[in-house]
C-alpha cells in the first residue's frame, strides 16, 4: 500500500486498531511524502475491455466481470479495478464471490470507479451522486479495494467554475468523511470539466481538506501543448495510476505515448502504488492489450 499524507501517517496506528479517526485536519491536501524507492506493480481496467462488458449489449455482453479477473490472472498482472459500470449484480454476495475469486487468483482489486458528477447545481441530484460515491465506497471495500476513482464533473449553464469548484470540493470532503470510515481513499481523475487543465486540476486538489483524498493520475487526459510536463505537476499528489498508451497534445493528432517516460515521472516522486493500464486506443484490446502489458513489463524489470 502507498503512503499518504503526514497527516495520515499521525492516525495510521489508530486506523490500523479499527478506532475512530479524529477530526478532520484544517490543512489543505499536501503532495505525499514517500520514502524509499518506488515501487510500482500493475493492475488493469476494465474500462479497457469496454465493448466486451457493456452491460447494454444485446443479447448480453460477450464479458463477463468474472472473465475480465481471469484475463487479468491469465496476463500475469498483480491486481484488478472493476469499474461500476460493469456490475450486473451489486449484492454483497456476488462481491464476496468476485473477491474470492480475485484472492484464489493472486490478485489484489487496486481499486474501483463511479461516474459520479458533482458539478450539479440541483440539490437534490447533488445529494443523489454523493449517495452514489458513497454506495460505491462500500461495495469497494467489500471487495478489499483500495480506491475509488471519482471526477469533478462538467459545468452546467449559469453556473461559474468558482461556484461549482466550492461546491465540488465539498462534496468531496463530505464523501471523504464516508470513505474514512471504510479504509478508502477517494481518488480525483483529471478528466475534463473544471479539471481539464493542470492549473484547474490543481486548484481543486489543493482546496480539498481531508487525509482521504488524492488524485488518481490519468497518463492520457491532459491535452495541453506539453502533457508531461502537466502530469509531472500532478505526480506528487498521485494515490493510483491509469496510464495509457496514447497522449494528445492541442491542436494535434494522437500520438504513442513514451511509457518510460511516464513510469519515470513516477519514479521520481517516488510513487508506490498501483499503475492500472486503461487501454483506449483503436487497435483490437484483445490484441493490444498483452503487448502493452508487456512493454510496462519490460520497462518494470
Amino acid at each position: 500500500m502507498f503512503n499518504t499524507r503526514r497527516q495520515f501517517l499521525q492516525t495510521a496506528a489508530v486506523a490500523g486498531a479499527g478506532l475512530a479517526l479524529g477530526p478532520r485536519p484544517a490543512l489543505a491536501i499536501e503532495p505525499i511524502q514517500r520514502v524509499g524507492k518506488a515501487h510500482i506493480r500493475l493492475s488493469i481496467a476494465a474500462y479497457s475491455y469496454r465493448k466486451y462488458l457493456d452491460l447494454k449489449a444485446k443479447p448480453k455482453p460477450s464479458m463477463t466481470l468474472d472473465d475480465f479477473v481471469q484475463v487479468a490472472a491469465d496476463l500475469d498482472l498483480d491486481a484488478v479495478e472493476p469499474t461500476a459500470y460493469y456490475f450486473a449484480d451489486k449484492s454483497p454476495e456476488y462481491l464476496a464471490k468476485l473477491k474470492g475469486k480475485c484472492t484464489r487468483l493472486g490478485l489484489d482489486v487496486s481499486g474501483s470507479a463511479v461516474g459520479n458528477n458533482f458539478c450539479v447545481t440541483d440539490p437534490a441530484k447533488l445529494k443523489e451522486q454523493l449517495a452514489y460515491v458513497r454506495e460505491w465506497v462500500e461495495h469497494t471495500a467489500r471487495l478489499g479495494g483500495k480506491t475509488v476513482r471519482i471526477f469533478a464533473g462538467n459545468l452546467e449553464k449559469g453556473d461559474t467554475e468558482e461556484k461549482a469548484r466550492e461546491r465540488v470540493v465539498a462534496a468531496i470532503q463530505e464523501a471523504c468523511d464516508h470513505s474514512a470510515k471504510h479504509g478508502i481513499i477517494l481518488a480525483l481523475e483529471n478528466h475534463g470539466g473544471i479539471v481539464t487543465t493542470i492549473e484547474q486540476m490543481l486548484a481543486l486538489v489543493k482546496a480539498v481538506k481531508h487525509d482521504w483524498f488524492g488524485v488518481n493520475w490519468d497518463t492520457g487526459n491532459f491535452h495541453s501543448a506539453d502533457p508531461y510536463a502537466d502530469l509531472e505537476k500532478l505526480a506528487p499528489y498521485a494515490v493510483v495510476v491509469q496510464i495509457k498508451t496514447e497522449v494528445h497534445r492541442a491542436g494535434q493528432k494522437k500520438e504513442e505515448a513514451d511509457l518510460k517516460r511516464l513510469l519515470d515521472i513516477l519514479r521520481g516522486v517516488n510513487y508506490r502504488g498501483y499503475v492500472a493500464l486503461e487501454y483506449e486506443a483503436d487497435e483490437e484490446p484483445k490484441t493490444a492489450i498483452p503487448k502493452a502489458v508487456a512493454a510496462l513489463k519490460k520497462l518494470l524489470a
